[in-house]
């Protein structure tokens, strides 16, 4: 979780920034945006549907909205050598 909020930090900063220099953003339209929020909640509806009725556990639905961590894949952090 802490990823996504560094993430949302990293974005506010730079949208901070472009409005002190009056430069627009290269971010599509809001419009855009909206479509793409419609897109990742409709992908999540199945999963979650399932999780409700009973048909997979919460840990299957979690990992289908979030997607695994970066911890979670099983490689710690390794010295260079």
């Amino acid at each position: 979780m802490k990823i996504y909020l560094v993430s949302l930090g990293a974005g506010l900063l730079v949208g901070v920034i472009y409005s002190l220099m009056h430069v627009r953003s290269p971010a599509p339209p809001v419009v855009a945006l909206v479509g793409l929020l419609g897109i990742l909640i409709g992908e999540q509806a199945v999963p979650i549907y399932r999780w409700l009725t009973g048909r997979h556990m919460i840990s299957q639905s979690a990992l289908h909205l979030f997607g695994e961590m970066p911890s979670a894949h099983g490689t710690k952090d390794k010295e260079p050598s």
